[in-house]
């Protein structure tokens, strides 16, 4: 997954890239752009490893870009073209009309549920607002722990908060130092893991286990993706293979213990091609 980091001069970009990806960007950077990788922790996974220990604003933008378009279809209806071309620029037409809509009532066109051939159809245009987005606003100590201004909250009211320059500084001390200085400032621990899983999440991806004494492994996936396709990510020859999932939600083997009681107890499912995977699932692909 790519995440773009976009913000005002001096708010603090190259900090939160340094937080989030513990690269120190170079000053060139600024201008050319710098990449740096960053895992995203999950608990879950932790807690299944343990149990097996296994050996391994721009809207303007977008209205200008659809806008024009919009001006060159009505521009080509003005003249002689097969009736199936005229069909798709009618389409179009009239596809680019609902997001021109949607961007004038300061709505973003993601949430229009398009089908895949309209996404399909206006990918090239390179939408700013049919791009997922998270807010993260980078907070001083002083304003831990308290709530978004109202101002911002009704401009981002899901933005997140977090401290980067601070948690920064703190993981420079020394254990101790550290502590002592988390106590005095409130906080109960880092945010950075929240943050990049919330990025995560933002960008409609989800994770599912396999789990066993070999391995126990998160994938990722897309929101709404089915069961053969997280198949496939196991491995390709699993999508001609593909009999059944045994699916068992990681809460309900949590609270079991394992697959033996998920069964006795109800909670183990057996799920065809079509199931889609849900955030959490620990599927066992047959």
């Amino acid at each position: 997954m790519k995440v773009g980091i976009a913000g005002f001069a001096g708010s603090g970009k190259s900090t939160v890239f340094h937080w989030l990806t513990a690269v120190n960007p170079e000053p060139a950077a600024n201008q050319r752009g710098q990449i740096g990788m960053a895992k995203i922790p999950d608990q879950r996974l932790d807690w299944l490893a343990a149990q097996f220990k296994p050996k391994k604003t721009m809207v303007f933008a977008d209205l200008e870009i659809v806008t024009n378009r919009m001006s060159r279809l009505e521009d080509q209806s003005k003249k002689p073209k097969p009736a199936k071309e005229r069909e798709a620029d009618l389409a179009e037409h009239d596809l680019l009309k609902r997001i021109v809509n949607a961007l004038e009532q300061g709505n973003s066109p993601a949430m229009l549920g398009l089908k895949d051939e309209e996404e399909k159809s206006i990918r090239s245009f390179q939408l700013l607002t049919l791009k997922p987005e998270l807010v993260l606003v980078n907070i001083s100590d002083d304003r831990i722990g308290k709530s978004l201004p109202a101002d911002l909250a009704s401009l981002a009211p899901t933005a997140i908060q977090a401290p980067a320059k601070l948690e920064l500084e703190l993981e420079e001390l020394s254990p101790g130092d550290r502590q002592s200085f988390m106590q005095d400032l409130g906080l109960s621990g880092f945010s950075r893991g929240e943050v990049l899983r919330s990025i995560y999440y933002a960008m409609g991806q989800i994770v599912f286990f396999t789990i066993g004494e070999d391995e126990c492994r998160a994938w990722s996936l897309t929101r709404g993706e089915k069961a053969l396709e997280g198949a496939g990510k196991i491995h390709t020859d699993f999508i001609k293979r593909f009999v059944r999932a045994e699916v068992v939600s990681f809460k309900d083997y949590q609270r079991v213990g394992s697959m033996k009681e998920a069964k006795n107890q109800g909670v183990y499912r057996l799920e065809g091609k079509t199931y889609i995977v849900q955030d959490g699932d620990i599927m066992h692909i047959l």
